[in-house]
């Protein structure tokens, strides 16, 4: 499969241009991407195989081979301001995801202490109830939301089942503004549609929900690596730029990674 794959449970630490020094959990497989939505343009490629044939990692793998990890650059110029959930496809598909944030944080008082748990989530199960107290755990619980129009998302992110924008937002909305959005802005071309998340009426749209939202604050860039859709284009700094400042004037604290 083509894209960009996590090839272990632990990973890095690698420097994050949004989290410093971060050292990566992947809960999903190191071979394949395993994920709800099928982003045109995630850098893990495209959601290809059926769930039923799916492996997940065990949880008492993932905390042994991350307290081992934890142990070796403990002290060190590697030490973690970062512990992240990421990897190839979305975190909370993992069946023990509760337990394993529960078990990430013991290791983090105990090892790393100045480090903080991140998550990068695509929101899609934030309806479960354990998963959005565990979210609640994190200290940096970045949350995607790429559009706010209903036709967009569908596009753009193509959410397996009958999952809706409108769901998403619902579910958003519950943490009370205690979380961070992340945004991609991207335009280009996927069967036969225009897709531009950057046109007036997409950010008047997407503004209104960061508005209700209310975030701590919003993480906006752009595509950095190859793509599964091939037409895509990468946004402009100073495009991502003046959107930020669109977002600040509504009072919403705005970073750009570019």
């Amino acid at each position: 499969m083509a894209g960009f794959l996590f090839d272990k449970l632990v990973f890095g630490p690698v420097y994050s241009r949004r989290l410093g020094v971060s050292l990566g959990i992947n809960l999903l497989p190191v071979d394949n991407k395993h994920c709800n939505f099928n982003c045109i343009y995630c850098e893990c490629g495209w959601t290809e195989r059926p769930a039923s044939k799916i492996m997940l990692p065990r949880r008492e793998n993932l905390k042994n081979q991350l307290e081992k990890k934890l142990i070796e650059i403990q002290g060190t110029v590697n030490e973690p301001d970062a512990i992240t959930f990421a990897g190839n496809g979305e975190p909370t598909i993992h069946p023990e995801f509760a337990e394993i944030i529960d078990d990430t944080i013991e290791l983090r008082n105990r090892l790393a202490p100045t480090a903080a748990i991140s998550i990068l989530s695509n929101a899609s199960l934030l309806h479960k109830a354990k998963i959005r107290e565990a979210l609640k755990k994190t200290d940096k619980n970045i949350q995607k939301l790429d559009t706010g129009i209903e036709e967009t998302f569908k596009l753009l992110n193509q959410p397996s089942g009958n999952l809706s924008l409108a769901r998403i937002v619902e579910n958003l909305l519950a943490f009370d503004g205690k979380l961070i959005i992340q945004t991609l802005f991207v335009r280009g071309e996927f069967k036969d549609n225009i897709i531009d998340n950057t046109r007036p009426e997409e950010l008047d749209a997407w503004l209104e929900l960061i508005k209700k939202i209310n975030p701590e604050y919003v993480m906006l860039y752009p595509i950095e690596r190859g793509t599964p859709a091939k037409s895509l284009e990468k946004i402009p700094e100073s495009e991502l730029k003046t959107i930020a400042e669109k977002v600040e004037a509504a009072g919403i604290r705005t970073e750009v990674y570019f």
